[in-house]
């Protein structure tokens, strides 16, 4: 196989840190998928249930922030989530244009489920608490920086 000159290093697919991103996301869905099926949640809506088990009862706004997702990506994610009569969503008493969502007691419940599956991503990654907490930190670092980078 020929050689590629030096200049090409930049343009290789195996030197690109979006691509060493995008296909380690992959692989976490891959393994998250048989966990989440469990719980009947896909991965987006797992993302929601961490926001709400952390904090119950937040205006919509609020799980958009967290999540980074606007609000025409949020409410159909939401709308399944209700129909699984996991979250109710209402309007807020202070402020009509407030939409709040809050777990059920189902929602709620789930939560106990859901222990296992940080337990599954451990057991699957073969790295300890100190290695994978490392790495996230790294990432949020990274992520930051190129929102800052973006004036966000």
């Amino acid at each position: 196989m020929a050689r590629k000159p030096a200049a090409d290093w930049p343009l290789q697919l195996d030197n690109q840190i979006c691509f060493a991103v995008y296909s380690t996301a992959h692989a976490f869905n891959r393994v998250y998928k048989p966990l989440l099926d469990r719980l009947g949640l896909t991965y987006p809506q797992y993302l929601v249930m961490l926001v709400l088990w952390e904090r119950d009862d937040v205006p919509l706004k609020d799980i958009g922030e967290r999540l980074f997702l606007d609000s025409g990506t949020l409410t159909p994610l939401l709308k399944r989530l209700e129909a699984a009569e996991l979250i109710r969503r209402t309007r807020s008493t202070e402020d009509e244009r407030q939409v709040l969502i809050a777990l059920t007691p189902k929602g709620q419940a789930l939560k106990e489920k859901a222990r296992a599956v940080p337990e599954g991503i451990l057991a699957s990654s073969a790295c300890s608490i100190a290695e994978l907490s490392a790495i996230r930190n790294e990432i949020v670092g990274l992520r930051d920086k190129l929102n800052a980078a973006l004036g966000e």
